[in-house]
């Protein structure tokens, strides 16, 4: 029985689940795309290592992963808009196609500049491929089904966690890095037009606010984008010359951000807000500390590119497995939620203490941060569509990846400025500060969880 199937069977008998009549294709075709898009996720920072050291890039490290994030920023609101006025499916085919144009530049990248570029072409699309999803689901599912979606959703990292971190790890040392990208190109497309038949028929209506707000939203995403770009340069880089840029980049994500996001979100007021600011939170302390096990590992443990990836693994199915609980648990999602930033915050603390001695002793507490992140994030995905009328599905589903988005290209670069800084002669040193810094942020995202019961104004929760 495969893992949709069993999810499948927890729905009522007379009612259809997720492999019933009307969401069969739209199952299968988005969990077949999310898989591949999945497998190129897990598997980058298995080879991020090898890629700097290939290319001669370690000083754009952080930037092979904030590059797809930040490109995914003013995305994810062109997809937003573009879902709430036309339907999702020009959306879902428009963003695998941009992700595949992606996954051939970086892999026929000839520097580490070039590799960065493609990579940011990957983000705008996956950006513009998830918001569609997240529309997609809740045009096409009842609520009842919302949380065993998003637990397929997760369940789709699972093939990706068990091989993808080691099959990268393996075909950079047997093929070479750059197959890890361009082995997936002829795969993505198939799973992309298996949702054709289920995007038949669903339109879009007159967003809220109309196309002034919309215009005002892209500019605003554009803004923040290249604040935070500007932001992560000058911290990335040392000299009083750059500081000017740094302020200029801040001075742009001031501007622009709070046009992007519930009102109050960075208040933590109650409501919507807090969904969308415990989800970027979370999401910035977990993703930072990804990012970082494997560089510390193979430089400090002299772990292989294969072994770094069997630590990032056991994380994913960590996640998937709590996912999967919590999408059949009749548990309100606020208790996931809360359950979830504490498992999160511990997951991390523990990961710091254990790399400072053991590499392998990473691979147990990494799992309880994972678990954390499958009971959190999937809970607060449903509370965000349960607020959203229709015609704001795409924007608040915008509002909560540019949280993602934001969360964790920040916390990245910046704590990849901090390693740059302490030198590789302080590695250890540098990795243990930028340890402690998302610690403190997945704290900050207790609290918000914490309030997100109180969100729903008397709604189940």
């Amino acid at each position: 029985m495969t893992t949709i199937e069993a999810l499948d069977t927890a729905a009522p008998a007379k009612e259809p689940g997720l492999l019933g009549p009307g969401h069969r294709g739209a199952t299968l075709g988005i969990v077949l795309v999310v898989t591949l898009m999945s497998f190129e996720a897990m598997a980058v920072g298995t080879v991020m290592p090898v890629i700097a050291a290939d290319l001669d890039g370690m000083a754009l490290y952080a930037w092979g992963f904030s590059a797809t994030l930040i490109a995914g920023l003013p995305a994810t609101v062109l997809g937003g808009g573009w879902a709430d006025r036309s339907g999702p499916a020009r959306p879902l085919l428009a963003g695998p196609a941009t992700f595949v144009t992606g996954l051939a530049i970086a892999g026929a990248a000839p520097t580490m500049a070039i590799f960065v570029a493609g990579r940011a072409v990957q983000g705008v699309g996956t950006g513009i491929a998830m918001v569609g999803t997240y529309v997609l689901i809740a045009r096409v599912y009842p609520e009842r089904l919302r949380p065993r979606v998003f637990a397929a959703l997760s369940a789709a990292w699972v093939l990706p966690s068990l091989i993808g971190p080691a099959l990268g790890g393996l075909a950079a040392e047997r093929l070479g890095w750059r197959w890890v990208f361009l082995g997936l190109i002829p795969l993505v497309i198939p799973p992309t037009l298996m949702l054709v038949p289920a995007m038949r028929g669903l339109r879009g209506g007159a967003p809220s606010g109309g196309a002034l707000a919309g215009k005002a939203r892209y500019l605003a995403a554009i803004v923040a984008a290249a604040g935070a770009a500007a932001l992560l340069y000058g911290l990335d880089h040392t000299g009083w010359a750059l500081l000017p840029v740094a302020v200029a980049g801040l001075a742009g994500l001031v501007a622009g951000l709070p046009r992007l996001l519930p009102p109050g979100t960075l208040r933590m007021r109650q409501g919507l807000p807090s969904v969308v600011l415990a989800r970027g939170l979370l999401a910035g302390a977990f993703f930072g500390m990804d990012v970082f096990i494997p560089l510390t590992l193979v430089s400090l443990h002299g772990f292989s590119p294969t072994q770094a990836g069997m630590v990032l693994t056991v994380a994913a199915l960590g996640w998937s497995a709590a996912s999967q609980y919590q999408g059949r648990s009749r548990r309100p999602q606020a208790f996931f939620v809360r359950l979830g930033a504490v498992l999160v915050t511990a997951g991390i603390a523990g990961t710091v203490l254990a790399l400072q001695t053991s590499g392998w002793a990473a691979a147990i507490t990494w799992i309880i941060g994972g678990a954390g992140m499958g009971f959190a994030v999937g809970s607060l995905s449903v509370l965000l569509l349960r607020l959203s009328p229709e015609e704001e599905q795409g924007t608040n589903s915008s509002a909560l990846q540019i949280a993602d988005t934001l969360g964790s290209s920040l916390v990245v670069g910046i704590a990849g400025a901090l390693v740059t800084a302490f030198g590789t002669g302080r590695l250890a040193l540098g990795l243990g500060v930028a340890g402690i810094l998302f610690v403190a942020i997945a704290a900050i995202g207790i609290i918000a969880a914490l309030r997100v019961q109180a969100t729903l104004n008397g709604a189940p929760s």
